[in-house]
C-alpha cells in the first residue's frame, strides 16, 4: 500500500510531465549562461589584460576562481536543492549570477574583477545541479537520452560561440559587454523558470548540512588550485635557500584536506549522520569510470580554452575577433554532430559515442600541437574535428554517469559529477595556464640571452611578457629596443603553446583511456529506475 502524501506533495509522471519540453529550454538556458561565461571572457582576455592591467596571475584567476567556487559549492547546492527546491535554488542562482555580471562589467581593477568572478561561481553552483537534477526527474529512458542530447547541444554550442561573441564585444564595442550580455538572458531564464519549471525535491532526504565536508571539501580544493597558479610566480623552490616553497606546502596542505574529508564523510556516513556526498555513490561503475573520464576531459578542454585564444593574439596576429571567427568552427562541429547524436546513441550506446567523441577530441588537440603555427584553414578544420568530439562527448558522458542513479539521489550525483568537471576546470586553467606561461618566461630569457640587449632590459621585457601571459607581445614594436625581442618573444609563445597542447592531447587521450573501464552495455537505463518522481508544486 503506497504511503500517504503530504498535502504540499504531488506524484508527478516524468514520462508524460505538461510543457517538460518548454522547461528543458529555460534550463538549459540558464546552464548556457553559466557555461559560455567560463569561456566568454578567454577570448577578450588579452584585451582585458592591457585595459585595467592584470597580471598573468589574476588573468589565471579571473577563470580559475569562477571554477573553483563553482566546484567547491556545487556539492552543497545540490543538497539544498534536494531538501529546499531544485527550482527555488536555480532562482537564487540566477539572481546572484546576473548581479554579479553587473560588476563583472564595471571592473575598473582585477581584484574587482576576481571578485566578481568569485561572486559569479556561487551563482553558477546554484544553478547548475538544480538543471541536472531537474532533467534527471522530469525525463526517463529514451526521452531522457534525447533531453540530454538537447541540452549537450546547447552547453557546446554555447560554449563554443562564447569566444565569438567575446571577441566581436571586445573588439566593436568594449570586453565589458561580454559580461553585461548576461542581463537579459538571466531575467529570460528566470521567468522561463518561474511558469515553465516544477519545483522538484528530495521529501524523504533528512534535514541538515555537513558544514565541516563544506568546509574541508572547499579550502582543499582551493589550496590545490592556489599551489598550481602561483607556481609561476613563486617556483617550485626558493632560489635564496633551497626551502620548499609556498607551492609545495599549499599542494601538500590541499591533498591532506582532500584526505581528510574522505575520513570524515566516511566516518559520519557509518555513524548514520548527514554527509556531504555519500562517497558510496563511487561503487556504481558508471559514476566512478565517469568521474574520472570528466575530470582530466575537463583539465584538457579548459586548459587548452584559456592558452589558445592568448597564443593566436600574442604570437600569431590574430585580434580578438579573428579568433573568435576561429571559434566559431568548433561550434559549427558541435551544432552539426548534435542533430546525429540521439540517433548515433540509439544505435551504438551512450558508451561508443563517448569514447567516438574524446577520440576526435584528443586526436584534434593533439594535432593542433603538432601544426602550430599554421594557417588558419588549418587550425579551423582542427577545431571543427574537436568541436564533433565535444558535441559527442559531453552529455551522453553525463547520461552516462547518472544512468545507475536512483531519481532520490539524483541531486547529490548531478552534484558530485559537476563538481568533479569545475574542478578539472579549474586545475586545467591553473596547470596548462601556470606551464604556459612558465615555459615563455624560460623560453624568452633563454634567447635574450644570446642577443647583445643589455642584460636590465631583457630582465624587463622577460618581465613584461611574462606578467601578462604574452598579451603584451605586439606592444613591444613601441618600445624603445623592444622591436628586437618580438620574434623572439613570438617563438617562445609559440613554443610554449605546442608544448601546453600536446599535453592538454595527452590529458585527453588519458581521458579515453578511463572510459574503456566502463561497464559494457548499450542500454544504459537504470534498473529499477522509478518511473515517478516525487515533487513539490508549491515551492
Amino acid at each position: 500500500m503506497p504511503a500517504p502524501q503530504r498535502p504540499d506533495e504531488t506524484r508527478v509522471a516524468v514520462a508524460t510531465g505538461k510543457h517538460r519540453w518548454l522547461a528543458l529550454g529555460a534550463i538549459a538556458l540558464a546552464v548556457s549562461l553559466v557555461i559560455m561565461d567560463a569561456t566568454i571572457a578567454n577570448v577578450a582576455l588579452p584585451v582585458v589584460i592591457e585595459d585595467i592591467h592584470l597580471t598573468a596571475t589574476q588573468a589565471q584567476w579571473m577563470n580559475a576562481i569562477y571554477a573553483l567556487v563553482f566546484a567547491g559549492l556545487i556539492l552543497t547546492s545540490g543538497r539544498l536543492g534536494d531538501l529546499y527546491g531544485r527550482r527555488r535554488l536555480l532562482l537564487i542562482g540566477l539572481v546572484l549570477f546576473g548581479v554579479a555580471s553587473l560588476f563583472a562589467g564595471s571592473a575598473d581593477s582585477g581584484a574587482v574583477l576576481v571578485a566578481a568572478r568569485f561572486v559569479q561561481g556561487l551563482g553558477a553552483a546554484a544553478i547548475f545541479p538544480s538543471t541536472l537534477s531537474t532533467i534527471n526527474a522530469m525525463f526517463t529512458r529514451r526521452d531522457r537520452s534525447i533531453a540530454f542530447a538537447v541540452y549537450g547541444a546547447m552547453i557546446g554550442g554555447m560554449a563554443a560561440l562564447g569566444p565569438l561573441v567575446g571577441g566581436w564585444l571586445a573588439t566593436d564595442f568594449t570586453w565589458r559587454w561580454a559580461f553585461w550580455l548576461n542581463l537579459p538572458f538571466v531575467v529570460i531564464a528566470a521567468v522561463g523558470t518561474l511558469l515553465l519549471v516544477p519545483e522538484t525535491r528530495d521529501v524523504l532526504a533528512r534535514r541538515g548540512l555537513d558544514l565541516l565536508g563544506v568546509l574541508l571539501a572547499s579550502v582543499g580544493m582551493a589550496s590545490i588550485v592556489f599551489g598550481l597558479i602561483e607556481s609561476s610566480t613563486y617556483g617550485w623552490v626558493r632560489q635564496e635557500s633551497g626551502a620548499l616553497s609556498p607551492v609545495i606546502v599549499t599542494l601538500v596542505a590541499g591533498l591532506l584536506l582532500i584526505g581528510v574529508f574522505v575520513l570524515v564523510e566516511q566516518r559520519r556516513a557509518r555513524a548514520g549522520r548527514v554527509v556531504l556526498v555519500d562517497l558510496g555513490l563511487f561503487r556504481l561503475p558508471t559514476l566512478r569510470y565517469g568521474a574520472i573520464a570528466a575530470l582530466v576531459v575537463a583539465l584538457g578542454e579548459f586548459g587548452l580554452l584559456f592558452t589558445l585564444p592568448l597564443l593566436l593574439q600574442g604570437a600569431m596576429g590574430y585580434d580578438a575577433l579573428g579568433t573568435g571567427w576561429l571559434m566559431v568552427a568548433l561550434a559549427a562541429g558541435t551544432f552539426v554532430i548534435s542533430g546525429m547524436t540521439p540517433r548515433l546513441t540509439e544505435r551504438f550506446g551512450q558508451r561508443a559515442v563517448v569514447r567516438a567523441g574524446l577520440l576526435l577530441e584528443a586526436v584534434a588537440v593533439g594535432g593542433l600541437a603538432l601544426v602550430l603555427p599554421a594557417d588558419g584553414w588549418v587550425i579551423a578544420g582542427l577545431l571543427f574535428v574537436y568541436g564533433t568530439g565535444v558535441g559527442l562527448a559531453t552529455a551522453q558522458l553525463t547520461s552516462v554517469m547518472l544512468s545507475q542513479v536512483p531519481v532520490a539521489q539524483s541531486g547529490e550525483a548531478s552534484g558530485l559529477q559537476s563538481t568533479v568537471r569545475q574542478l578539472g576546470s579549474a586545475l586545467g586553467v591553473a596547470l596548462l595556464g601556470g606551464l604556459l606561461i612558465g615555459n615563455l618566461g624560460t623560453g624568452l630569457a633563454g634567447s635574450l640571452s644570446d642577443t647583445s640587449m643589455p642584460v636590465a632590459q631583457q630582465q624587463q621585457v622577460v618581465r613584461v611578457v611574462k606578467q601578462s601571459a604574452g598579451a603584451a607581445i605586439p606592444a613591444l614594436e613601441h618600445q624603445p629596443g623592444g622591436a628586437a625581442a618580438v620574434p623572439l618573444a613570438r617563438d617562445a609563445m609559440i613554443s610554449a603553446a605546442k608544448e601546453t597542447t600536446g599535453l592538454a592531447s595527452g590529458v585527453l587521450a588519458l581521458g579515453l583511456i578511463a572510459t574503456l573501464a566502463l561497464p559494457s552495455g548499450r542500454r544504459e537505463d537504470a534498473v529499477g529506475e522509478p518511473e515517478t518522481v516525487t515533487a513539490d508544486r508549491h515551492g
